[in-house]
């Protein structure tokens, strides 16, 4: 029996931190045995943001070592970038068409950029149209994200179930996958942690940059149990060992932190030490891009010869 189709993929906008790894990256990991899964880095969806040639070269071959450095198996999954796969944004033109601009402007990230009194740009209003692009083409049955990413899931289907009942039946309808105890993934200040709210803590962090980055926690100073330091380390520990660890440590603030530290710095030391040797020969490194992007293109090109069947565009 085959294996279901699991997609997801990275904005290579910079270093990665642990709310990504613990939101979607380490699930790419664990479930690379269980799924036929196709990874892929978002250098279409950077440039929304991204329009610097060399920031985006070099952040996307970033990616492509963060990936391999957690313990992403290039035998067994397909790692891609997406701009290799140009039937994508064929694909999203597509679905441009049958989508309302009400529809887009519910989007988080268009409403957010609006609240902030941002002036967002196309592509950064149309990004759901090119994701749900990018999930449907592969035929994508489960898509790991952050809670706060499911709406994007939910566009993609609304958007298959609109093209399937206009054209002629040629989507699987994709399901999120979310690991409930790591949905949303705190920062340094107790909100999402995100890079646009300077609260990370980077993934492949120097020992310094731990201990800086920990030591920098808020705190609330009338509790007894910190519980923005309690809540990242929840996600390094199981609750029962954790519990009586900050019971033995009641009120010590400090002395929590530095067990945090600890646990942090074993966790990340060894992807760190995997990412630097990787580094060493990233020649080698990129080919599994390419011969990625080789899979991802052919299996996209066989879906837009239906899709492009469906709506018209094939007379020949």
């Amino acid at each position: 029996m085959s294996k279901k189709i699991l997609l997801s993929g990275v904005k290579p906008t910079g270093r990665p931190h642990v709310g990504n790894y613990f939101g979607a990256m380490k699930q790419f990991v664990e479930l690379q045995s269980q799924y036929e899964s196709y990874i892929f880095i978002a250098d279409l969806h950077a440039l929304t943001t991204v329009q610097n040639r060399q920031e985006l070269e070099e952040n996307t071959t970033g990616v492509l070592l963060d990936y391999m450095a957690i313990g992403l198996d290039p035998k067994s999954v397909t790692i891609y970038k997406q701009s290799d796969v140009p039937q994508v944004a064929e694909l999203a033109w597509i679905f441009n068409c049958l989508t309302t601009v009400p529809y887009l402007e519910r989007a988080h990230a268009y409403k957010d950029a609006v609240a902030n009194k941002k002036e967002p740009n196309v592509g950064l209003f149309d990004y759901p149209m090119l994701m749900a692009a990018d999930i449907l083409i592969q035929d994508a049955d489960v898509v790991p994200v952050g809670q706060d990413q499911k709406q994007h899931v939910e566009i993609a289907r609304d958007t298959a179930e609109k093209f399937d009942r206009i054209f002629q039946k040629c989507f699987k309808l994709p399901e999120p996958l979310i690991l409930d105890t790591v949905a949303t993934v705190p920062g340094t200040d107790g909100r999402k942690m995100s890079k646009s709210y300077n609260n990370t803590i980077p993934l492949f962090a120097s020992d310094e940059e731990i201990e800086k980055a920990v030591m920098g926690i808020v705190t609330d100073s009338g509790a007894d149990v910190p519980e923005n330091v309690y809540a990242i380390h929840a996600l390094l520990r199981d609750r029962v060992s954790l519990d009586a660890l900050y019971a033995e440590n009641k009120g010590q603030y400090k002395k929590l932190k530095e067990l945090l530290i600890e646990d942090l710095k074993a966790m990340i030391t060894p992807m760190r030490e995997r990412r630097q040797a990787l580094e060493e020969d990233k020649s080698a490194v990129l080919e599994v891009l390419k011969a990625g992007g080789l899979v991802a293109h052919e299996r996209a090109e066989k879906k837009m010869e239906e899709v492009r069947k469906a709506v018209g565009l094939k007379l020949y």
